[in-house]
C-alpha cells in the first residue's frame, strides 16, 4: 500500500565541493564556541556490578582547553527562511560557510528518530548532528576535539532516548559519551513565513477560515507553534566505560541496556538510580537457559508497543526476549533480567539472521538474512509460539543486492522496507513486492550520484509513512523520499477502498475512472487521478496527516493531523477549515472518519472526553456550529459505516456499538439501539482494523432496528486474521457467539454490500436481465447469483474470494462441523486498490523509477492497472457443475463492451491447462466451458480469437470438442461474420481439409468483395499466394469473383507480397493474418 513518488529531498550538514553546494542546510561556524562541557549530576556515579563488568563514568577535566565536545553557545544561527532543495539536485545560494574542514567531512554513520518524530539526529566519525523533521533544518551541531577522538574513539553508533531528553554516542573504543538535549522556548531558530498566494487561486484555496481572508495567506500564523523552529542545544553529561567492549546497545525508557563481548552479557544501565541507589545489573549470556553457548548479541532491536525485543547472535540465531520485572509476585528479587525464545533456526550460513524488525500492528517479527531473504514470523503470544509466516525474496542475486544494513516497518505497519548495501526494496505487508531500485541503470546513477539508489546504510520512516529517510553507503547527504500510500492504512473504511484514496505528505489524490465509461477506466494514464493539494497554513500547523476519508460518492473528502480537521469538496475545489485555530487546537481525531451524505462523523478525543462529532460540509467549521455530539466513556478504536443508516462504533472497552442515523428536518442526530460486548472473545481491541456486519435481510427491511445485535454476523479483522463472529441461542436464552478465522495473511478485506454505489451500479443492470439476448433467455434468475454480497480478501500475494457470503455464514457455526466454500482466486501481478464491481475489474497501482539521459536526476511516478476478474469466478461456477449462476452472472456484465474479451480468457486458461495436463473426460472441464460459451452471440468470434493466441497443438484438443471446422465455417458466412469465417480457413487448411483449389475460401473471396471488405480480400490473396507461390491460384480465384486491375485485367502484375512460406512462426501456427482483430 506504499509506493514512492518523485524525487527525493536532499539535506547536508556541510558544503559540497563538487558541482556547487549540494548542501541542502549548512550551518555557520562562527556562532559555535568552544563551551566548557558540564558534569554530571552527583547521582550519575559508577557503580561497580557483580559480574566484573564495570560501567564507569568520566567526567570533563577542568581545563578547557580540552574540553570533549565543542557545545553551542545561545548564538544559534537564525534564519527567516529554511534553506532546502526542491529537487534534490540544485542547492539554494546561502551565506552558510562550511561546518566541517575537507580532512574531516565524511559519510553518515548512522542516524536515530525521536519517538513523536519531530527531530532525528545524525552523527559521522567525528560530529553529531541534531535536526528537526519538518522543516528538515539542522538545530545543533557538535564536533568532537582531536583530543576527544583519541581519547575515546571515533562515533561508530547513535542512540536517542525515547523521550529525545539524552543522546549517547557509541564509540570505537567502547565508551558511551552522552549529551543532555535542551530546548529554549523563548527563542527561535528558524521562522517560516507564507508567501501572498496568487490572487487567481485564493477564493478556491479555503472556505470559512482565517487563511484567505483579505489578499492572501494569514502571516500572523507564523507566529504560532506551528511555524516556528525552537532552538535546541547539545550539552555534554559524561563518559561511559565499559570494560567488556561493547557490541550493541539499545536506549529505553528507563535503561540503557549495552551487549558486551568479553564476556559475553548483557548489562541494563539506568538513566537515574532506583530506590537502592543501583544503577547497573548485568547477567551472563551463558546464565541464561535460553541462550545458545559460547555466543553473543550482535544486533538488539525493541518494540515499546509490545513490550518486546529481538536479539540476534553471533551464531546467527534471532531470540524473543521481554525484560523481567525486578520484583516476582512472592516479593523476592529474581537474578534473571531476560526470559526469551529461539524462534530463527538457520539452517546454513546463508540464513544468518543480519537484522531484525517488529511490526505491531500485525504482532510480525522480520528477521534479514544473509543471503538476503526476509522471513517473516507471526508472534502469536509471548510464550514462544512464532512460527513462519511467509518469506520475501529478492529478484536478484545476494551477490547483486549486497549485506542487509536497514530493516523497518512503516509506522502503520503495512510496508516493510529493506536497505541493502547496493540497493533497497519494499514489500507489503505480507509479501506483495513494491518499488526497489536493484533494476535502475547503475551507469546512469553513477553519472547522476543518485546515492540514495545504489545502496542504504541506515534510515527512518517520517510523518507517520508520509516519508523516508535514508542514508547511503559512504555518503554525507541524507535523501527524503516522498511516499503515496492508501488512505485505508490510516482510515479503514469501505469508501476508501471502493473510491482509491491515496495520500501523500502534502496532498491526497481520488481516482476519478470510476465515473467514466468502461473502456476510460481501463486507461492506465495518470490524469485520472486528481491531486489535491492539503493547505499549506493547516500542514504547518498539524503535519503529519493521520488519516484521510472520502464520502461513498466521492464529492467531498476529509483530513486529520496531529489536531483537528479540515474538509474538502471535489466539486466546488474548496477547502474549509476551522475559523477559530484553538477550536481546531481543542480536539483529536482518532478512531477514524466516515461520511454520511453531506454529514463527516469524527471519533474525536478532547481532553478526557470521548465522543462521536457530526459536521455539516454545508456549515463553517465552528464547535458552535456542530450538527450532532456523542459522547461515549471509553476510547474508540475504529467507526464503520453499515448499510444505509447504520454505524458501528468499536471502543477500547471491547464493546461494539450499534448506532441509527436519523434526519429530521435539517438536523441529524446518533440514536444508540444496541451493543455487543465482547469480553473474552478478542484479547486486543487496540489491533482491531476493521469491522463489520451482515444483517439479515429481513431483518433489514422490516425488523426493529434495536434487535439488530441480536441477528448480526460480525466480521474482524485482527492480526491479519479475518474473523467472523456468529450468534446463538443458549439454553437459558441468552446470547453467545462463537468465532472462527476465515483466512490468514489478511491486508484487507471486503464486503461488496457495504460498498453502496458499486452494489447499485451492478444491481440496475439486473433489472433489465429479462430484456437480454436470446443466448441469456434462460439466465433470469429470481434468486441471482451475482456479486452484490460477496465477500473478496487480499492475502499479499492473489485477490480471493468468497461470491456469496451466505455460503460462508451457513458452514461457518463449528458445530454443523462444516468446512468452508471454495474461494476464488484471482491471482493479479500488481497491488490492488479496489474492486470496480460494475466493470468487473480490480484496479491497482505500480511503481515505475523513470531514468532519462536527457535529465540528471532520477525520481519514481507510478502507473494504474487493471485486471479482469471475471474468468476465474466464471471458471468456479462452471467447476462446481453451476452453469446458471455463471450465465446469470455473465448476464449482469453483458453492457461491458470488453465481455468477449473475458470470456476468450477464460476458454484460453482452460484449453492451455487441460494442454498441459490432459484430464480424463470425467475431470476435463473443457467441454463445459465450451457449452457455456456456446450461449453467447459471440460464441464464433471467441473461439477463433482463441485460437490465434494459442500454439496448433492446442488445436487439436479444443476442436476435439467442437464442430468441425467446415461447419463453424458454414455458420459464420451465414451469420456475415466475414472475418470469423476467415479464421476458420486457417483452421481448415492447418487440419488440411483445405484443398488445393480451396472452393471456400473463393465464396468468401466472393462475400467480401460484396460487403466491400477490401482489406479482408488482400489477406485472403495473400492466404492464396502462400498456397500456391506461382499465382496460378490466385488469378483463377481473382477471375471467378471477377476482380480486376485497372487495365481490366485478372492477373497481377507483380507478387503481393514477399511470402518465406506457411510456417509456424506466430501463435496461431501460421504466418498469415486474416484481418482478425483483437
Amino acid at each position: 500500500m506504499y509506493w514512492p513518488i518523485g524525487a527525493p529531498r536532499i539535506y547536508a550538514a556541510e558544503r559540497h565541493e563538487d558541482g556547487g553546494e549540494a548542501a541542502a542546510a549548512d550551518v555557520r561556524d562562527s556562532p559555535w564556541s568552544s563551551g566548557r562541557a558540564e558534569s554530571a549530576s552527583q547521582n550519575t556515579s559508577p557503580v561497580e556490578d557483580r559480574s566484573s563488568i564495570s560501567a564507569s563514568v568520566d567526567y570533563p577535566p577542568s581545563d578547557p582547553k580540552i574540553s570533549l565536545p565543542l557545545t553551542p553557545d545561545s548564538r544559534t544561527p537564525s534564519t527567516k527562511t529554511s534553506p532546502f532543495i526542491g529537487n534534490g539536485h540544485a542547492s539554494q545560494n546561502g551565506s552558510a560557510s562550511n561546518l566541517l574542514s575537507s580532512e574531516q567531512r565524511n559519510g553518515i554513520v548512522a542516524l536515530q528518530l525521536s519517538r513523536n518524530e519531530q527531530m532525528f539526529a545524525t552523527i559521522t566519525t567525528s560530529t553529531i548532528t541534531l535536526w528537526q523533521t519538518r522543516p528538515t533544518v539542522v538545530l545543533a551541531v557538535v564536533r568532537r576535539s582531536a583530543h576527544s577522538l583519541h581519547t575515546y574513539g571515533h562515533n561508530k553508533a547513535l542512540l536517542l532516548r525515547p523521550d529525545s531528553a539524552i543522546l549517547v554516542v557509541q564509540t570505537s573504543s567502547g565508551f558511551l559519551i552522552t549529551y543532555s538535549i535542551t530546548a529554549d522556548p523563548n527563542s527561535q531558530v528558524y521562522k517560516q513565513t507564507f508567501p501572498d498566494a496568487p490572487s487567481g487561486h485564493n477564493r478556491r484555496h479555503s472556505v470559512g477560515s482565517t487563511a484567505v481572508l483579505g489578499g492572501g495567506y494569514d502571516m500572523s500564523r507564523s507566529a504560532t507553534e506551528g511555524g516556528l523552529v525552537r532552538e535546541v542545544g547539545l550539552r555534554f553529561r559524561m563518559v561511559i566505560k565499559v570494560d567488556a567492549g561493547i557490541v550493541q546497545a539499545l536506549a529505553l525508557d528507563d535503561e540503557l541496556v549495552v551487549a558486551t563481548e568479553r564476556p559475553a552479557a548483557v548489562q541494563c544501565i539506568r538513566w537515574t538510580p532506583d530506590s537502592a541507589k543501583s544503577q547497573t545489573s548485568t547477567e551472563l549470556l551463558s546464565r541464561m537457559a535460553w541462550m545458545s553457548k559460547k555466543t553473543c548479541v550482535v544486533d538488539m532491536t525493541h518494540d515499546r508497543a509490545m513490550n518486546l525485543a529481538t536479539w540476534i547472535t553471533s551464531d546467527g540465531k534471532a531470540f524473543a526476549v521481554r525484560r523481567v520485572s525486578p520484583a516476582r509476585d512472592d516479593g523476592q528479587s529474581s537474578k534473571q533480567l531476560f526470559k526469551g525464545y529461539c524462534f530463527h533456526h538457520p539452517a546454513d550460513a546463508g540464513e544468518f539472521a543480519v537484522k531484525a524488525a517488529i511490526n505491531a500492528r500485525f504482532s510480525l517479527i522480520a528477521v534479514g538474512c544473509a543471503n538476503g531473504t526476509i522471513c517473516v514470523y507471526s508472534a502469536k503470544d509471548y510464550d514462544g509460539n512464532i512460527p513462519l509466516s511467509h518469506k520475501l525474496q529478492l529478484t536478484v542475486s545476494s551477490s547483486s543486492s549486497g549485506r542487509i544494513a536497514f530493516l523497518r516497518h512503516s509506522p502503520d505497519g503495512y510496508c516493510l522496507f529493506a536497505g541493502f548495501e547496493k540497493g533497497w526494496m519494499t514489500w507489503s505487508v505480507f509479501g506483495k513486492p513494491g518499488a526497489g531500485s536493484f533494476l535502475s541503470d547503475r551507469a546512469l546513477l553513477d553519472k547522476s550520484a543518485e546515492g540514495w539508489l545504489v545502496g542504504v546504510r541506515d534510515g527512518a520512516w517520517l510523518g507517520r509513512g508520509s516519508e523516508i529517510l535514508l542514508v547511503g553507503q559512504q555518503d554525507d547527504r541524507l535523501w527524503i523520499l516522498e511516499m503515496a500510500r492508501s488512505a485505508v492504512t490510516g482510515c479503514y473504511s469501505p469508501a476508501n477502498i471502493s473510491r482509491s484514496l491515496l495520500q501523500t505528505d502534502s496532498a491526497i489524490m481520488v481516482y476519478r475512472g470510476s465515473d467514466l465509461s468502461d473502456l476510460n477506466s481501463l486507461s492506465s494514464e495518470s490524469s485520472l487521478w486528481q491531486k489535491v493539494q492539503i493547505p499549506s497554513t493547516y500542514l504547518s500547523a498539524q503535519w503529519p496527516i493521520r488519516c484521510a476519508v472520502t464520502s461513498p460518492d466521492g464529492r467531498y473528502v476529509a483530513v486529520a493531523g496531529r489536531r483537528g480537521l479540515a474538509h474538502y469538496s471535489v466539486n466546488s475545489g474548496r477547502w474549509k477549515r476551522f475559523v477559530d485555530e484553538s477550536m481546531e487546537n481543542e480536539f483529536v481525531v482518532r478512531g477514524g472518519m466516515c461520511w454520511h451524505h453531506h454529514i463527516l462523523i469524527a471519533a474525536v478525543e478532547s481532553g478526557d472526553s470521548y465522543e462521536l462529532r457530526l459536521f455539516s460540509r454545508e456549515l463553517a467549521l465552528d464547535s458552535s456550529r456542530l450538527v450532532h455530539i456523542e459522547r461515549l466513556e471509553s476510547p474508540i478504536v475504529l467507526i464503520a459505516p453499515s448499510g444505509d443508516d447504520s454505524l458501528l462504533v468499536y471502543t477500547h472497552d471491547n464493546v461494539l456499538c450499534h448506532y441509527i442515523i436519523t434526519t429530521a428536518a435539517s438536523s441529524v442526530h446518533l440514536v444508540h439501539v444496541g451493543q455487543i460486548e465482547l469480553h473474552g472473545i478478542i484479547r486486543s481491541p487496540a489491533r482491531v482494523r476493521a469491522v463489520s456486519w451482515v444483517v439479515p435481510d429481513d431483518q433489514m427491511q422490516n425488523g426493529d432496528p434495536s434487535q439488530d445485535v441480536m441477528v448480526a454476523v460480525v466480521f474482524f479483522l485482527v492480526d491479519g486474521k479475518l474473523v467472523l463472529l456468529q450468534p446463538s441461542a443458549t439454553d437459558d436464552g441468552k446470547l453467545r457467539y462463537e468465532m472462527r478465522v476465515l483466512a490468514h495473511n489478511v491486508e484487507y478485506y471486503v464486503l461488496m454490500r457495504d460498498q453502496l454505489d458499486s452494489s447499485v451500479a451492478t444491481s440496475d443492470t439486473l433489472e433489465d436481465t429479462s430484456k437480454g439476448d436470446v443466448g441469456f433467455a434462460n439466465a433470469a434468475n429470481p434468486h441471482g447469483h451475482g456479486l452484490r454480497d460477496s465477500l473478496w480478501i487480499f492475502d499479499g500475494s492473489e485477490m480471493r474470494l468468497w461470491p456469496d457470503v451466505q455460503d460462508v455464514l451457513r458452514s461457518a457455526p463449528a458445530d454443523a462441523a462444516r468446512s468452508l466454500p471454495p474461494i476464488v482466486q484471482v491471482p493479479i501481478d500488481f497491488y490492488p486498490l479496489t474492486i470496480l464491481l460494475s466493470k468487473g475489474i480490480l484496479l491497482g497501482v505500480e511503481p515505475e523509477l523513470v531514468q532519462r539521459r536527457d535529465i540528471n536526476f532520477v525520481f519514481f511516478k507510478f502507473a494504474t492497472r487493471t485486471h479482469l476478474f471475471l474468468p476465474p469466478i466464471l471458471r468456479h461456477h462452471l467447476s462446481q457443475y453451476n452453469s446458471p449462476a455463471a450465465i446469470h452472472l455473465s448476464h449482469q456484465y453483458r453492457h461491458l463492451q470488453y465481455l468477449p474479451h473475458a470470456l476468450e480468457m477464460l476458454l484460453h486458461e482452460v484449453l492451455d491447462e487441460e494442454v498441459d495436463t490432459a484430464p480424463s473426460k470425467e475431470n476435463a472441464l473443457l467441454p463445459t466451458v465450451i457449452s457455456f460459451l456456446s450461449s453467447f452471440p459471440e460464441y464464433l468470434d471467441i473461439l477463433v480469437q482463441c485460437t490465434r493466441k494459442t500454439e496448433v497443438r492446442s488445436w487439436r484438443t479444443l476442436f476435439s470438442h467442437l464442430p468441425p471446422p467446415q461447419e463453424l465455417f458454414e455458420e459464420s458466412l451465414e451469420r456475415g461474420l466475414l472475418k470469423t469465417a476467415g479464421g476458420y480457413l486457417l483452421v481448415l487448411h492447418t487440419f488440411e481439409e483445405l484443398g488445393s483449389s480451396p472452393q471456400e475460401l473463393i465464396r468468401l473471396l466472393s462475400r467480401a468483395k460484396e460487403a466491400g471488405e477490401w482489406e479482408l480480400c488482400k489477406e485472403l490473396s495473400r492466404f492464396l499466394m502462400a498456397l500456391d507461390e506461382s499465382g496460378t491460384t490466385l488469378r483463377q480465384a481473382l477471375a471467378k469473383v471477377d476482380i480486376r486491375d485497372q487495365n481490366g485485367s485478372a492477373t497481377p502484375r507483380q507478387p503481393i507480397v514477399a511470402w518465406d512460406g506457411v510456417q509456424n512462426t506466430r501463435s496461431n501456427g501460421l504466418g498469415v493474418d486474416l484481418g482478425i482483430s483483437d
